[in-house]
Order: structure tokens, then sequence, then C-alpha cells
């Protein structure tokens, strides 16, 4: 009996469980979606310039 209290009160020091992974695909955040679009319209705007000469 003296040896199990020890053991009980270790026994609920245990990490939290981890969360779960984050779902499959690239996360687009605000910061990531600003720099996308400016790549979209930077490349768009250079094909249609390149195609038009």
């Amino acid at each position: 009996m003296v040896l199990t209290v020890p053991f009980l009160g270790y026994s609920q020091m245990v990490p939290p469980p981890i969360p779960p992974p984050p779902p499959p695909g690239l996360p687009i955040d605000g910061f990531t979606g600003v720099l996308l679009a400016i790549g979209v319209a930077y490349g768009s705007k250079k094909l249609f310039k390149d195609s038009s000469s």
C-alpha cells in the first residue's frame, strides 16, 4: 500500500494528448493568399505581355 501511493501521484503527470494533424493540402492563410494573388497577377500580366508581341 505504501509503495502504490507515490506511483498513483506520478501517473497523473501525463502530458496532454497531441492535437490532430492538420488536414491534407496547403494551409493558406492571409499572407500566403496575398503572395499567391500577387504571383498569379504578375505571371498572367507577363504572359499577356509576351504573347502580344
